[in-house]
């Protein structure tokens, strides 16, 4: 099946513009690698939130202007960011700290597989004759963060689902994931399984069952993806 994206926007800004509107008002939120690190670019006007970055910074702002970018001031896939006023640096174990007591609301992790019981994979030692980085602090949040939310394109290159039944590559955390954003659905993980709340407009329930493994019910408030 081929499917087409708003035509103004990736499949990467997809999935950051819908996951910005899972964070709430004067959450402190922790932004992984990848495509979380663009959802500070996207936060809806009226909401005010506390980005943290693992390699120890809180109170991170959006991407700058490639002129005023600073190299000392990065995310923790050392892409350039901005500091809003407040923000603090920290030791890498002082923040790891954080992460697994409990000092953050919510995180948002990009994701290899996720399953419908909520496993998050986020790492592969080999996968497909390349070597992936190990599994790094996500661990820590997946145990010490309450909200975790798994961020990926719904299929991979071959078009194989990426929302599993069960992940096939060794697990980041069990259980954890609440809610899954991808570029095509965005659904909740519950105790009886999978429920789509979203699809990318134009898109139905049997549309995404056809690019989906894992099994998922219909939410009775299904819309189109708010983004």
């Amino acid at each position: 099946m081929t499917i087409q994206t708003p035509a103004a926007l990736s499949s990467r800004e997809i999935i950051a513009r819908r996951c910005a509107l899972e964070v709430g008002d004067g959450d402190v939120v922790n932004l992984g690698i990848g495509i979380p690190t663009l959802v500070s670019n996207y936060l809806p006007d009226g909401i005010s939130a506390i980005f943290h970055s693992e390699n120890g910074g809180f109170g991170l702002g959006p991407r700058p202007s490639y002129g005023l970018a600073d190299c000392d001031i990065t995310n923790a896939g050392t892409e350039p960011v901005t500091f809003r006023p407040g923000a603090v640096c920290m030791p890498l174990t002082v923040s790891l700290g954080a992460m697994r007591n409990g000092f953050i609301d919510t995180t948002i992790l990009g994701a290899l597989e996720v399953d419908q019981q909520g496993n998050l994979a986020n790492w592969a030692v080999n996968r497909g004759g390349h070597w992936w980085p190990g599994i790094g602090g996500a661990m820590d949040l997946c145990y010490g963060v309450k909200n975790v939310i798994a961020a990926l394109q719904h299929v991979d290159k071959n078009g194989d689902s990426k929302v599993k039944r069960l992940t096939k590559l060794p697990l980041t955390g069990r259980g954890c994931v609440k809610v899954i954003v991808t570029d095509r659905a965005v659904f909740n993980v519950t105790p009886a399984g999978l429920i789509l709340r979203e699809a990318l407009a134009g898109l139905t329930p049997d549309d995404i069952a056809a690019i989906t493994e894992a099994d998922f019910t219909v939410a009775a408030d299904f819309c189109s993806m708010r983004l």
